[in-house]
């Protein structure tokens, strides 16, 4: 009953519009007073210190200046050209080339709502220009942003290593064969859906022009292959290879003179503040992680399932349904911070291999990112596109429904994440 009263009572702070950060602080809080430990709260500043400290977490806000860099840089409007030169002829093309481009940008940025509210623009506009529907290119770029935290480098990847002290350098490797069935699922929908309404394509690139936006896209594309090259020769690590890219993109931007010296205090500026929102967010988490482990919530969930005879698969499909729910009303980091602490006991406890779980667990909460009320890639879109939350998410349900599809192959079948790492890295 305390476990039920416990969220129960941080889904009535959320409800009531606090922000996720006081909610979870608060109800630990309470909850610490109640069982009349209230005198353990002198450590509170303590906890939430600890929790926003460590190696693996610096990578967090030079991922974050990194894709503003790059969305500043003029390096999106190269990607951009680039894939329409490839798929622009291909029916419903620019909702193609939208999904390219994000797979391609996600080696770069990390960060779905960075997509989303960078590259994205450039892509809604062009779609726009060429005749397609509002609803139609908001729901695919909204839908595409999602690739880019699960696509190396990715700051999801970063964060659930840290809170599980998982390789970072495996759970890259592992994103990438999820990343591309995440796009060809998408690229699946895209052409069912542009069929059945007959939406046009562009004409068939000339070998030249495919040349030339190779040419001009060639030193974007190197940014995966310098970070994820780096990163499995040994040259760095993860954490060391988010500031290596911040350098790479900075030099594009001057290179390319999209970027200028003025725009630099902006830009450091704003990831700043996205820093910091999201580090407040790991503190109180911390906090609320606490309390769970305090009150031995895992061990008790640990041994309701052990009663009833759960299995590996059940357990999966319980975290499946819980992630779900939890990311119509959570920001996607605040879902890792409270569940993961909870889960974590759990997969272990049956034998789930963890590398695979951060994959599963991140595409979980990308389709988050596209479900109302709390989608945080609809608002992003919605914000510039000018179209409505909720016309927007019914649009996007083929989309959510392929990435949902591709979560459940992975969730069940983990020989398709981890096939790769342990190949290269061993287990």
């Amino acid at each position: 009953m305390l476990t039920f009263w416990i969220f129960f009572t941080l889904l009535v702070l959320i409800l009531l519009d606090l922000p996720i950060a006081i909610s979870m602080g608060l109800t630990a809080v309470i909850f610490f007073f109640i069982t009349g430990n209230g005198a353990i709260l002198v450590m509170l500043p303590q906890r939430m210190y600890a929790s926003t400290v460590g190696f693996t977490l610096i990578a967090i806000p030079f991922f974050i200046l990194a894709g503003n860099l790059m969305n500043q840089g003029g390096i999106t409007t190269r990607i951009f050209k680039f894939a329409k030169a490839l798929v622009g002829h291909v029916k419903g093309g620019l909702g193609h080339v939208c999904i390219l481009s994000n797979m391609i940008f996600s080696g770069m940025s990390g960060s779905a709502i960075a997509d989303a509210a960078g590259l994205g623009q450039i892509l809604y506009k062009a779609m726009k220009d060429n005749g397609y529907s509002p609803k139609f290119s908001a729901a695919i770029v909204a839908s595409a942003a999602t690739i880019g935290p699960v696509i190396p480098p990715s700051i999801p990847f970063v964060l659930y290593g840290a809170l599980t002290t998982v390789s970072v350098s495996k759970l890259f490797m592992a994103g990438f064969i999820p990343g591309i069935m995440m796009g060809i699922a998408l690229m699946i929908a895209v052409s069912i859906i542009a069929n059945l309404r007959n939406i046009p394509k562009a004409e068939r690139a000339s070998l030249k022009e495919i040349l030339l936006s190779i040419r001009d896209a060639f030193l974007p594309l190197m940014a995966p292959v310098i970070i994820i090259g780096g990163i499995l020769s040994g040259l760095f690590t993860p954490t060391e290879a988010s500031v290596v890219l911040c350098i790479y993109a900075m030099f594009l931007g001057f290179l390319y003179k999209d970027l200028k010296l003025k725009d630099l205090p902006e830009i450091f500026w704003t990831s700043i503040k996205q820093t910091v929102s999201l580090m407040f967010i790991i503190a109180a988490a911390g906090l609320f992680g606490w309390l769970t482990i305090y009150q031995k919530i895992p061990d008790q969930i640990i041994s309701t399932l052990m009663t009833i005879s759960a299995t590996p698969a059940s357990i999966m499909a319980v975290v499946i349904v819980i992630v779900l729910i939890l990311g119509c009303f959570l920001e996607g980091n605040a879902i890792f911070l409270i569940t993961i602490p909870i889960f974590l006991p759990v997969c272990r406890q049956f034998g789930i291999d963890l590398v695979n779980f951060g994959v599963v667990m991140t595409l979980l909460i990308m389709v988050g990112n596209l479900t109302p009320p709390v989608g945080m890639c609809l608002f992003a879109v919605s914000s510039f596109s000018k179209v409505k939350i909720m016309e927007l998410a019914k649009e996007a349900w083929p989309y959510i429904f392929g990435i949902a599809v591709v979560t459940i192959i992975l969730a069940y079948v983990p020989a398709i994440s981890t096939w790769l790492p342990y190949l290269v890295m061993g287990k």
